[in-house]
């Protein structure tokens, strides 16, 4: 085999080490590496040479760019005056358009002023015949569906119970489809049949309370005129009560309804029948009058959800901060026109005016409907329906036709005699029991009366100002029960009040019929 020299052995070597990418490779490729790298920096320094100083031509082609630039920018400044001189026509003539817009606005807001103004006129003009009209009821928030079954009722047959018991519905608002009375207690909207319990021993609904009845469950302003012992109280108080009980639910609760009387005797009258509804409903209902202390009658008003009261007391109450009427809803003046004989009428407006003066269903019940009561009603009431029972559909002041009535002119000193002349022939053999109401103009009048009666052997009682409430009460419930068959009182017991089988009523004194000057408070 041939031997090889030493430079054969080398080469194939290296041709090794190439082929096995071994340390000769590497090399090369680092050479190669380096030398681009100092090509690479040669181009660059070059190029800063060039930018550093630039050829004659590259100074032209600046040049040439710079005044390119100035051209542009110059013609930008005309574009932008020419846009500025549009702009300001454009903008006159929006200025234009909006003037005219708004003067369009003017005149559509002008004509709007002027149709309120003109609606504002009418409604002024029929508040001026029937006070102001509410949006909605005064408040509604009970409301009130006819029973189907009413509903049902031949209108024949709805036309003759109102002719028959002699009922007139005067509403404000004409445009108002007539209101179908509540003939029966069947038809009354409660649920809870421990609210009907009160009338158990009745076989239908006083007249006032049936025609009375769907306005206010409705939420109308009502004016009720009715004689004495007509059924006022359940009239008002039924719908008192599902007003109260139709309002969410307190944790503790305020005065929402209140009952305004002219006497004590009849507040407490009011006070028990309202009871009667608003026990079962689970409502606590207080009674506040003068003539018992203060301070006991103060512990029961706590929790209380409607308040039956006598101004006098009332408003000393409201005075010393005892009691708060800012919430009540359902506001009931009672007996309104024996109210202003009394002269308690700043003492009603000083009532009222702690209510709210919106919002707030509104009540009279009277027995006459002279121009003072209103007047009283023209400043409470909002377009309120007056529903008149009887003849006498105006309320006039006249004598009851229904009753026989006799004066006697005589010597005032003959009076006595002639009082017991009277007591004898109508208390005598089977009539012993019957019932007799003595009047006394005067409380000193009443005192020596009932003394004169009682001296002659008559078994009497008295009711007037200058007796304790414990007293007055007393003899009231003895009288109502038949055990005392005799009362003697001043005009406390002149109207309101529940006195069943009353034969014969006496005044020994005239009774009073002008109204009393306002500053005289004969409540307390």
């Amino acid at each position: 085999m041939p031997k090889r020299n030493h430079e054969d052995a080398v080469a194939v070597n290296s041709t090794a080490e190439i082929a096995d990418g071994g340390p000769t490779t590497k090399k090369v490729k680092k050479d190669k590496k380096e030398k681009k790298e100092k090509k690479r920096k040669a181009t660059q320094d070059s190029e800063v040479e060039e930018d550093n100083e630039p050829s004659a031509e590259d100074q032209k082609k600046k040049e040439e760019k710079q005044r390119r630039k100035e051209e542009k920018r110059a013609a930008k400044a005309a574009a932008a005056a020419s846009d500025d001189t549009t702009a300001e026509s454009s903008a006159a003539d929006k200025d234009a358009e909006k003037a005219a817009k708004k003067a369009l606005k003017h005149a559509k807001k002008e004509a709007a002023t002027q149709s309120e103004a003109t609606e504002d006129r009418a409604d002024k003009s029929e508040k001026k015949a029937s006070k102001k009209a509410p949006a909605t009821t005064s408040q509604s928030s009970s409301g009130y569906t006819e029973d189907p079954a009413l509903t049902a009722l031949p209108q024949s047959e709805i036309d003759a119970f109102i002719a028959e018991n002699l009922i007139t519905v005067t509403d404000p608002r004409s445009s108002s489809a007539p209101v179908r009375p509540i003939t029966l207690f069947k038809y009354l909207p409660i649920t809870d049949e421990a609210q009907r319990a009160p009338f158990k021993n009745y076989t239908k609904p006083t007249p006032i309370q049936a025609a009375a009845w769907p306005y206010l469950l409705n939420g109308r302003d009502v004016i009720g005129v009715a004689e004495t012992g007509s059924g006022k109280t359940m009239a008002f108080g039924v719908p008192c009560i599902r007003y109260i009980s139709s309002l969410p639910k307190e944790r503790n609760p305020s005065i929402r309804a209140c009952i305004v009387s002219p006497t004590r005797e009849l507040a407490l009258q009011i006070h028990e029948q309202l009871e009667k509804l608003a026990t079962p409903a689970g409502l606590k209902v207080a009674c506040v009058y003068g003539g018992v202390n203060k301070d006991q009658q103060r512990m029961t008003l706590e929790g209380v959800s409607a308040i039956v009261a006598t101004p006098g007391r009332l408003n000393d109450y409201i005075q010393e901060g005892s009691i708060d009427l800012s919430k009540v809803g359902y506001m009931v003046l009672d007996e309104a026109d024996r109210m202003l004989d009394k002269g308690f009428e700043m003492e009603v407006k000083r009532i009222v005016e702690t209510t709210p003066s919106s919002g707030r269903q509104t009540l009279m019940f009277t027995a006459t409907w002279p121009p003072s009561v209103r007047e009283l009603a023209d400043t409470f009431m909002t377009t309120p329906i007056r529903v008149n029972i009887g003849d006498n559909p105006t309320g006039e002041l006249r004598a009851n036709t229904r009753i026989d009535q006799q004066v006697e002119v005589m010597d005032p000193m003959a009076k006595n005699d002639r009082l017991l002349a009277l007591l004898r022939q109508y208390q005598s053999g089977k009539n012993k029991t019957d019932r007799i109401l003595v009047f006394c103009l005067y409380k000193k009048e009443a005192t020596r009366i009932e003394g004169f009666i009682r001296s002659r052997g008559f078994n009497v009682g008295g009711i007037h100002g200058d007796l304790s409430q414990q007293q007055r009460t007393a003899s009231l419930e003895a009288f109502k029960l038949g055990k005392v068959p005799l009362l003697v009182a001043t005009d406390v017991a002149a109207r309101g009040l529940d006195i069943p089988a009353v034969k014969v009523v006496i005044n020994v004194t005239f009774p009073l019929t002008v109204s009393l000057p306002l500053d005289r408070r004969r409540d307390k």
